[in-house]
């Protein structure tokens, strides 16, 4: 058996001192009270896990309860994020051992096992299972076929549980580290204290808590949990600890007619520090009625401040040291800059990430797509060896979460633009909508396969659903750039320009953008300028020719591919 601290890094460095005494309070109780009633050794301790030894399953299977038990009394009265939270793998079979260790690859397979249970679990394998009477032993769940870092093939796994009347483990309910900030919206305070005008600052939390709903990169207090906090002598610090909020969004605002003159403040939730803040001007009447532009600044802004924080963690902290949610967003963004150092670093985290979260959906799915976008920028060489690893972790994605719409959306994208499977493509980007109507990632994407197929008009239709759905997402340039092949099919090539431009002015190293503009260009007899086009996107792909895109392209089966191949080939592309 193995036990392990989640985030003991993390731990350490926020607070070394505490942190080790209460582990070795934890180590003592286990020492003293569990491994001697359920027949355990302690083979080894390290500063942040357990090994342990039992003769037979039960009584290890039970000891692990206690653990967990042990665990979670020690944690009373702890802070959420500084509590220590245990995950435990067991695995049966023949063992070598000695004074000093146990040895055998069923050790590695128990420490394996380790990484698939999330903060209070505890996962087996067939062996261990197999030992164990429903009901009676342990509430047991099927995980089905897990991968497991250095082992070729999948394992069997299972989540176990305390036996009882009630199960203790629901489907899909895990315990895992989030990997979203959590943002408490607070209701504006009217400085001029007038009664009459405190609906203005409700009305404005109301429709910023609606606005940052709709964001995937946030997860968003409830606005009947943070109204109670309106007008109350409490410390930002205090509402940040009350709702285990990451950040707190506050301000202030005074109404002159029908004039507003706003504060605002996002703060994060380590004490007195101020990640954005803004005066805004804004009209009563316009906000009240949905026209005001003030809540759409905010957004943006907030948005755009919580991003650049934690990349900036991301970028300065070793990552056993950083917040999933941090390791998370500070990978997407650098995965979206396209820029060969910041992308080799993104694949770093979340590789991380997947090691820490295993059964999470979202860090596979985006390793996925990391891997289509190493292909598409020319930076692969070994692309079929990275489109079975696109594959792969796409499977992965689905296995940990057959209804998370990203990871059905990424799976359409490989299919479409690796392996042209346009069948398969389409059939889970109507499977993403099927769960997530407003999924516009696979509005997107979608569209994208009938730009590529020559279907302008519902490529164009999908790819404008997908830029009405996230019109404030950070990496709008990657809407914008394959909106623009989707007007391009559709022979609408001055909005392709003008969207290609777009996307260029945000990012100006995605080669699909400058291959969109050129052809544009071309198209229009815009000719000097596609060669420019051409001669900029020839320096980000040296590599770049007619053939190479022809063999490559999801467009090369279609007519499209005829005619986008022929404009790069006329604008200086390479044969």
């Amino acid at each position: 058996m193995f036990v392990d601290v989640v985030e003991s890094v993390r731990l350490m460095e926020e607070n070394e001192n505490d942190s080790v005494r209460r582990w070795r309070q934890l180590v003592g109780t286990v020492e003293r009270d569990i491994l001697p009633s359920h027949r355990g050794r302690l083979v080894k301790s390290h500063g942040d896990g357990l090994l342990l030894e039992f003769p037979v399953v039960p009584p290890a299977v039970k000891a692990a309860f206690a653990l967990q038990r042990a665990g979670a009394s020690a944690n009373e009265g702890v802070p959420p994020n500084q509590q220590i939270l245990l995950r435990i793998g067991v695995h049966f079979g023949h063992l070598l051992a000695d004074d000093h260790d146990v040895y055998g690859s069923g050790v590695n397979l128990a420490a394996r096992l380790t990484g698939l249970a999330g903060p209070g679990e505890i996962v087996v394998s067939a062996d261990v299972r197999d030992q164990l009477t429903p009901v009676l032993d342990a509430d047991i769940e099927d995980l089905g076929s897990c991968y497991l870092k250095h082992l070729h093939q999948p394992v069997r796994a299972y989540r176990v549980g305390p036996p009882g009347p009630r199960p203790v483990i629901e489907p899909h309910a895990t315990s895992m580290p989030q990997l979203r900030p959590t943002i408490a919206v607070i209701p504006f305070a009217e400085r001029a204290d007038q009664p009459e005008h405190s609906v203005v600052g409700e009305v404005l939390a109301d429709e910023i808590i609606s606005a940052l709903s709709r964001s995937s990169e946030l997860n968003v207090i409830s606005r009947l949990s943070t109204t109670v906090f309106r007008e109350r002598e409490t410390s930002l610090d205090e509402v940040s600890r009350y709702l285990s909020a990451n950040y707190v969004l506050s301000g202030a605002y005074r109404k002159l007619g029908n004039k507003l003159r706003l504060n605002v403040e996002l703060t994060a939730s380590e004490p007195g520090t101020i990640v954005w803040s803004e005066s805004l001007d804004g009209n009563a009447l316009a906000l009240i009625s949905g026209k005001d532009g003030v809540v759409e600044s905010i957004v943006s802004g907030v948005s755009m401040a919580v991003m650049t924080r934690e990349l900036q963690r991301a970028q300065s902290q070793p990552l056993p040291t950083l917040e999933s949610y941090t390791l998370l967003m500070g990978a997407i963004a650098l995965m979206h800059r396209l820029s060969p150092q910041d992308f080799d670093r993104s694949r770093q985290m979340l590789q991380a990430l997947t090691e820490r979260v295993p059964r999470q959906a979202i860090p596979w799915a985006w390793l996925a797509k990391w891997y289509v976008l190493r292909i598409q920028q020319g930076w692969s060489n070994e692309p079929a060896v990275d489109t079975q690893l696109a594959l792969d972790c796409g499977r992965r994605a689905l296995d940990a979460d057959p209804q998370c719409s990203l990871a059905l959306a990424i799976s359409g994208f490989v299919h479409t633009n690796l392996l042209r499977r346009f069948d398969i493509a389409e059939e889970q980007y109507d499977l993403a909508l099927r769960v997530n109507p407003n999924d516009s990632m696979a509005w997107l994407l979608k569209g994208t396969l009938h730009a590529f197929k020559g279907e302008g008009k519902i490529a164009t239709d999908h790819t404008q659903r997908a830029l009405r759905l996230s019109p404030l997402d950070p990496h709008r340039y990657f809407y914008d750039s394959l909106a623009a092949t989707a007007a391009l099919s559709a022979g609408q090539y001055k909005r392709a320009i003008e969207l290609a431009k777009r996307s260029l002015r945000a990012n100006r190293t995605h080669t699909s953008t400058f291959r969109a503009l050129a052809i544009s260009q071309w198209q229009l007899g815009l000719h000097d300028d596609a060669r420019k086009t051409v001669s900029e996107l020839l320096r980000l792909d040296p590599s770049l020719t007619i053939s190479g895109y022809r063999e490559r392209h999801p467009s090369s089966g279609f007519e499209t591919g005829k005619i986008w191949s022929n404009a790069l080939q006329g604008a200086g592309v390479p044969q």
